[in-house]
């Protein structure tokens, strides 16, 4: 599951990672509480050339007469991604990279309180989630929109919830994105347990109008 994340790196910097063509209307970065529907910084590949768009965060089949004709699909699940009708085409074709600084995952106390954590990687600053995209349009009204690929959590990351987002190496892009072929099915597996470490934030993230710097500060237990 990852239902919201933040991400730091200016847009220029991850034009310049990707080697990507940056789009004219990106977010505003940086975005400490990136929510579902919001537009999210995507990375595809068109046409031969790595592309920085926005794309809404929440994957719309082409058969969704409205934004709300269905549920809202950010996230897509690994293990049933490539039968699943309203994502086999997209993981096909249409494969994408969706860059974060870290994520939030919740868990409960004994009187069902949601307690927030954080979720960072530790050797790098940034997490490059696998996406797949789709374009969408009813009545004048168009979105690019995508979801953010899940599997079962590893045994750390299940200590806050049983699944987490599949997350691509660097050398991993050209697969993911089809630039190197085929077997990108073989990337949608859990980071390894030293990859991405988490503590405990305040639980004003817990609000999706929250913002600033002080959603990821460890909190003081």
């Amino acid at each position: 599951m990852c239902g919201r994340f933040a991400l730091t790196l200016p847009s220029d910097a991850m034009a310049q990672l990707f080697d990507a063509v940056p789009s004219n209307a990106l977010p505003e970065v940086p975005n400490y509480n990136i929510c579902p529907t919001n537009l999210v910084h995507v990375v595809h590949t068109a046409e031969g050339q790595r592309r920085l768009v926005a794309m809404r965060w929440g994957f719309l089949p082409h058969w969704y007469t409205a934004e709300n004709a269905g549920p809202l699909l950010i996230n897509a699940r690994a293990e049933t991604i490539a039968e699943k009708p309203a994502f086999r085409a997209a993981c096909r074709a249409r494969r994408c990279l969706i860059p974060a600084t870290g994520f939030y995952e919740w868990t409960k106390d004994d009187s069902s309180h949601r307690l927030p954590w954080y979720i960072h990687p530790t050797a790098s600053d940034l997490l490059v989630f696998a996406g797949v995209w789709q374009d969408w349009e009813r009545d004048g009204v168009a979105h690019r929109t995508c979801a953010i690929v899940t599997t079962a959590a590893n045994t750390k990351m299940s200590a806050v919830h049983h699944r987490q987002p599949v997350t691509l190496r660097r050398e991993d892009w050209p697969l993911w994105l089809g630039e190197a072929g085929h077997g990108a099915a073989t990337l949608m597996t859990a980071a390894p347990e030293d990859a991405m470490d988490f503590y405990r934030v305040d639980p004003t993230v817990n609000s999706n109008r929250a913002a600033g710097p002080e959603l990821i500060a460890p909190l003081a237990l």
